[in-house]
C-alpha cells in the first residue's frame, strides 16, 4: 500500500510541475560538457559539430518512474555564428512529453586581446504533453469521462544571452517566454498560464599556469520558475585532468530549493572523459528526502562524438 501511495505521489509532483511548464527535466546533464542543453547561446562555440546523447533514469527502483532520452546537436554557421537541434523524449506513468528546440546564436568580440565576448540566442520550442491511457485498467477504475488519449502541444521561444571574459562565464536565459492560451485543453483548473523560467548559470575555469594539467570549475546554475515563484539552485565543482587535448574530469552537483538551503534534493558525484572526438559522462544523483527509502537514485549518463573539425577565424567561436 505504502508503494502505491508513493508512486501516486511522485506521478502528481511531475505531473504538475513538468507537465505543466511543457520542459525536458534539466538535471546534471549540462555539467556532462554539455551547456547547449541549458542555453541557445552556446550554439556554434567550439570547432566540430557537437553531438551529445543523454539519457535519465530518474528514481531507480519505482515502477513507472520518469525515463527521459535526448539528443543534443550544435554546430557552427560562417565565422561568428552558431545554429542546434535539441529533441527530447520523457515518460513518467501514464504521461509523455516529447519536444524538440530549433536554436540561433551570433557571437560577438568586445575585446580581441583580452577574451572578452558577447553572445545572443534564440529558440523556437514546440512541446507536446499527452496522457496515455492505454495501459489504462478501466474494467476495474472505471471513468466514463475517459475515452481517449488527450494531449496538448505548446509553440514557444527562448532567448538568451552569454557574456565570456577569459575563463570567466555568465549565461543569462529567459525560456518559454509566451503565455499558454487559456483556451487550450487543460488538465486540471489549477494549471498555471505563466510557464516562464528564468536561468542564471556562471563559473569560471581556473589554471595555475598554462603549464598545468589540473583545471578547477566551480559553477552555479540558479532557477527560477514563475507559474509559482519556487527557485531551486545547483552548486558545482568540477576538476579536469588534461593529456594533451584529451581530458578526464570528476565533480560533485548539490541542488536545493532556495527556502531549504541545508536539506538538498540530491548529491551527485560525477565523472567522464573526453578521448579523441569522443566523449563519455556519467552521474549519480543520491537521493536525500523521503524518497530515499523506496528509490536507488538517479543515473544520467551522455554519450558524444564531435565531427568534421573546422577551426574558426574568429576567437568568439573557440
Amino acid at each position: 500500500m505504502r508503494k502505491i501511495v508513493l508512486t501516486l505521489t511522485l506521478f502528481v509532483c511531475t505531473f504538475f510541475s513538468w507537465g505543466q511548464e511543457l520542459n525536458s527535466p534539466q538535471l546534471s546533464q549540462y555539467l556532462a560538457d554539455n551547456p547547449f542543453v541549458l542555453s541557445p547561446t552556446y550554439a556554434g562555440i567550439g570547432d566540430h559539430i557537437k553531438i551529445r546523447l543523454n539519457g535519465l533514469a530518474q528514481w531507480v527502483g519505482i515502477k513507472d518512474a520518469p525515463r527521459t532520452q535526448s539528443l543534443a546537436a550544435d554546430m557552427r554557421l560562417g565565422e561568428k555564428s552558431g545554429v542546434g537541434l535539441f529533441l527530447y523524449n520523457d515518460s513518467n506513468g501514464y504521461t509523455k512529453q516529447q519536444g524538440a528546440r530549433i536554436s540561433f546564436a551570433h557571437h560577438l568580440t568586445l575585446d580581441r586581446y583580452e577574451d572578452e565576448f558577447l553572445s545572443f540566442g534564440l529558440s523556437y520550442n514546440f512541446n507536446q504533453f499527452r496522457i496515455d491511457i492505454d495501459k489504462f485498467d478501466l474494467i476495474n477504475f472505471p471513468d466514463g469521462g475517459i475515452v481517449n488519449n488527450r494531449q496538448t502541444t505548446n509553440h514557444n521561444f527562448d532567448v538568451g544571452a552569454l557574456y565570456r571574459y577569459d575563463k570567466f562565464y555568465l549565461s543569462l536565459n529567459a525560456s518559454n517566454l509566451i503565455n499558454k492560451d487559456p483556451r487550450s485543453l487543460t488538465f486540471n483548473i489549477d494549471e498555471p498560464n505563466e510557464l516562464r523560467n528564468y536561468y542564471v548559470y556562471t563559473g569560471y575555469r581556473y589554471m595555475k599556469n598554462k603549464n598545468s594539467r589540473l583545471e578547477i570549475e566551480p559553477s552555479i546554475l540558479f532557477k527560477l520558475f514563475e507559474s509559482d515563484g519556487r527557485s531551486e539552485t545547483d552548486l558545482n565543482l568540477k576538476f579536469r585532468v588534461y593529456e594533451f587535448e584529451d581530458y578526464y574530469y570528476f565533480g560533485v552537483n548539490y541542488r536545493f530549493l532556495n527556502d531549504q538551503i541545508g536539506s538538498p534534493l540530491y548529491v551527485a558525484p560525477l565523472a567522464g572523459l573526453k578521448k579523441s572526438n569522443f566523449y563519455f559522462g556519467y552521474s549519480y544523483q543520491i537521493i536525500l528526502n523521503e524518497i530515499l527509502g523506496y528509490s536507488t537514485g538517479t543515473h544520467v549518463i551522455t554519450i558524444g562524438v564531435d565531427l568534421f573539425q573546422g577551426i574558426s577565424n574568429c576567437r568568439c567561436t573557440y
